[in-house]
């Protein structure tokens, strides 16, 4: 498993795919919070805050995992490199996890950088230091969640196609459905009792509790499950299709 999770990360950092993914999320929640006028810049909010960019993230992510999580088994098909993988003394479970934690790594790699917005807004406050540590840590701990999840979604969509633009949009949308689209459907529920239980089984509802400080042990088994059952999904379709 070793093994696999280095390959990955070396082949993300040999070409210009983990870099500009990098450089491409840092640029957006850059320009969104800092520079452009608007509803996420924090000078335009008036307070020492990172909420925003809490909200903004999920989003960004939303599009940049699935930009690297795609490649993972599409690329494996497309070039005929799968079998030799599956024939190497690792198992399934092994080859999928190595893989699961390569991209993972790449996406912890682009918040660290995040951390800088905490040490400017800790110095921009009318009080130095008023700033709520415990809500950052919280909407940190929801992200690096949130960011699992993805990962496994991604990794799942992957083994769907050899095209690796299927496999992006497939990601995409699986994720969008599982952030936000249960959110979408509890509006049209006019039952306040079954509104809330479809909204809690999408993401968006577990991250807001966890960004807020509050981490309940029922919020950290969903995403925990849903990475499991997307990995799960993964390994049993790499086996099905290695059947066939």
């Amino acid at each position: 498993m070793l093994a696999i999770f280095k390959r990955e990360i070396q082949s993300f950092f040999s070409s210009p795919i983990g870099y500009l993914v990098i450089g491409l999320f840092l640029l957006l929640n850059g320009l969104f919070l800092w520079f452009l006028k608007g509803t996420f810049n924090i000078f335009d909010y008036g307070f020492a805050d990172l909420s925003n960019f809490f909200f903004l993230a999920p989003w960004v992510f939303l599009f940049l995992l699935p930009a690297i999580t795609m490649k993972s088994f599409s690329e494996e098909k497309k070039m005929g490199t799968l079998e030799l993988l599956l024939i190497k003394p690792v198992s399934l479970w092994q080859l999928v996890w190595g893989k699961f934690l390569g991209s993972f790594f790449v996406a912890l790699v682009a918040l660290i950088p995040t951390a800088l917005y905490v040490y400017t807004l800790y110095c921009l406050g009318t009080t130095v230091g008023n700033l709520d540590m415990g809500l950052v840590w919280g909407s940190y701990f929801g992200i690096t969640f949130l960011i699992a999840c993805y990962t496994s979604i991604g990794l799942f969509a992957s083994t769907l196609s050899e095209n690796q633009i299927i496999a992006f949009i497939g990601a995409r949308v699986l994720c969008f459905l599982m952030y936000y689209g249960f959110d979408a459907m509890s509006m049209s529920f006019d039952d306040g009792s079954v509104s809330i239980l479809i909204r809690d089984i999408g993401m968006n509802s577990h991250f807001e509790h966890i960004a807020l400080g509050i981490l309940d042990t029922r919020d950290l088994i969903y995403f925990i499950s849903l990475a499991f059952f997307f990995i799960y999904l993964t390994v049993l379709q790499l086996k099905n299709g290695n059947r066939t």
